[in-house]
Parts: C-alpha cells; structure tokens; sequence
C-alpha cells in the first residue's frame, strides 16, 4: 500500500522543463510539441501513461503531467470544432463514489461517452462492501467488467486498499488527502490564461485541505509558485509542504505557508480558495469562526495583480469563503475551471486506457 512517507519524488525525476515540450515519436503518438488547431491527431497515443493509476499528484512526474494538458487542449480543440474522436470505442469505466458529484462524475462518464467507451456507476451503498466485501475483493471482481475505475473514497487508506485488488488503472476522484486531476484541471485552466505556467504566482487561501495539498504539489512541480494563508489549526501537511517544496526546488518556483491573506495574496496572479467545510464534514463553528478572516474579498484581489484571476474547485458558498462580489466578478474563472475538468480527465482516460 502506497503512502505519502513512502513513496518516492517520482515528480523530480524527469530532466524536462516544465514547460517544455513533448517531443513527436517514431511510432505516431496523439502530442507533439505546440499542439495547435490545425494538427491532426495521430493513430495512438504516447503510451508513457498506458494501464497507469492516478492515486496522488506524485504518480505522474512533471514531464507527464504536461502531456495531460497538451492532449486536453488538443481534446478541446476537438470538441470545439464538434468533431467526432471515439478513440476509446469498446473501453469500459467503472465509477465508485463514495460521496456526492458533480463535476468529477460528470468530467468522467461524459469525458468516456465524448471518447466513444461506456461508463458504469454504482455508489458504495450499492455494492456488496455494506455486506463486509473488502475493497481488494471488490476491485478484483470489477477489475474482470471494465477498463478501468474511477473512485471517490473519504479515506485515502481506502482508495489505496481497492488498488491493491485492481488489475486495471484506478483513478482517484477525490479522497480526503488528495484530488490531483482537479489540480492539473486548475493547472491546465491557468495555461490557457497565461500562455505559460512556469513563473505564475499561485495563492491559496482557506482550509489546506485535500486540494490544497494537490495544488501545492502540482502547481510546485510545473514551476508555479504558492502561497497558502490558513490559521495555524488548518494548515496543509507538513509532509505534503515538505514535498511540495522539493519539487519547488526543483521547477524553480516556491512554496510559502503565511497567516496573512493579503500577504499571501500580493502580487498574485491568481487567487484560490475551497469550501470551509471539506465533504462529508460536520459544521464546526470552531473551525469556521477561524477560516472566516481567510475568505475572498474584494480587498484580497485588490492586492494582488489588476489581470489575477478568482480560481474555485466548487461548489461554493457565497458569503462563506467569497464574497459573492468577487465569485461572480469579471476576475472569476470558476466556470472555464469546471469545464476544463471534461478535457482534463479524457486526456487521462485516453492515455491510461487506449
């Protein structure tokens, strides 16, 4: 079983920039370097991802990552001109979700439909797991149904165990100490507004929750320097800065952790923030009381640069951790963000499973 203390910076292992691009294969590969409109996607694609799970930020390095996010904006590109790309006929997802979704869910059932696959759902309370199966019995009888599986699992340790029982990729679709495919969502949604992501100025404020922890390391492994602003009693793990500041290291970029949301804010190309209230949480007014002085404001964005942008994971609660001024402001890109998950997650899909 695979644990943050445990693994390996598979992310620093790669000699390529971040930015840098990927280069064209022998064999026709789905990527080449500056992917534009008017290229046309190849036979296959570039198998580095081929049969590969996606349990934390840390299973991709940082020159595949980049791949994920050129073949979206190829993906993209194709959806945009409503061109047909079924190259994903006859594959199977198999989707668990332990909690409620909206965009992750949709992201990958219509991301393997628009592919031309299939997806099945099933919620954990439709499973045999309420009758005592355990979770490696359950991903080794799924492993013989489909493709591959997309699971959402409160606790990490239990989206690990189904691992352990998968002999097809496992993706995660959210636990509570990481959602990397949000973060390279958020990454890809920050290229296209920038052109670039190495030297952007990333600057979370809130909870350092689970999406905290993958923007950190994510946006550290591509060059993206971040600053998180959170009270003492919510900061992000300290084996997860550690980490992220490792890769920062080695992109380039920094890692800051600060009591102050204007100073976290300074400068800022675009500023973050996620729920108080993580999914499947209690209310805690303790909790909440000591989140409130990090909400965004209209003073928060004013500290950071005039073209920043207002990033969110959703769903959001106006009034909570942002003022409605500002999640609805011409600086929010809350909207580009959830769509650009649909491009984002068949580009995993149709690396990991063709």
């Amino acid at each position: 079983m695979r644990t943050l203390k445990n693994e390996t910076d598979t992310m620093t292992g790669s000699t390529m920039a971040p930015d840098a691009p990927i280069e064209r294969r022998q064999d026709d590969v789905i990527v080449a370097s500056g992917v534009g409109a008017e290229e046309v996607i190849d036979r296959r694609p570039d198998d580095r991802l081929r049969g590969r799970s996606v349990l934390s930020d840390a299973d991709l390095a940082p020159a595949e990552i980049t791949l994920l996010l050129d073949t979206a904006a190829r993906l993209k590109e194709l959806r945009r001109r409503r061109e047909p790309h079924p190259y994903l006929a006859g594959k199977t997802l198999g989707m668990i979700f332990q909690h409620p979704s909206t965009r992750t869910r949709n992201a990958f059932q219509a991301g393997i439909d628009q592919l031309g696959g299939h997806a099945t759902f099933l919620g954990t309370a439709d499973l045999q797991l309420t009758r005592g199966e355990t979770l490696a019995d359950t991903a080794r009888i799924m492993s013989g149904y489909v493709d591959g599986v997309a699971a959402r699992f409160a606790a990490h340790e239990d989206l690990e165990a189904f691992a352990t029982g998968a002999s097809v990729p496992v993706f995660n679709a959210l636990s509570e100490r990481f959602h990397p495919i949000e973060a390279w969502s958020d990454l890809f949604t920050l290229r296209e507004r920038f052109g670039r992501l190495a030297g952007v100025q990333l600057a979370y404020l809130g909870d350092g929750n689970n999406v905290c922890h993958s923007l950190m390391l994510s946006a550290a492994a591509l060059g993206v320097s971040v600053a998180v602003a959170a009270p003492a009693a919510h900061r992000p793990d300290p084996e997860v800065v550690s980490r992220a500041r490792r890769l920062a290291a080695a992109s380039g970029a920094t890692v800051a952790l600060t009591d102050d949301p204007l100073a976290a804010a300074a400068a800022a190309d675009a500023v973050y923030t996620d729920a108080h209230e993580s999914m499947g949480e209690r209310a805690d007014p303790a909790k909440a009381a000591a989140l409130a002085p990090f909400r965004v404001t209209t003073t928060v964005m004013a500290a950071a640069k005039p073209a920043a942008v207002f990033m969110h994971c959703l769903p959001l609660r106006r009034g909570e951790e942002v003022e409605a001024a500002v999640a609805d402001g011409p600086q929010s890109i809350i909207f580009e963000q959830a769509e650009n998950r649909l491009h984002v997650h068949k580009a995993l899909l149709l690396h990991a499973l063709a």
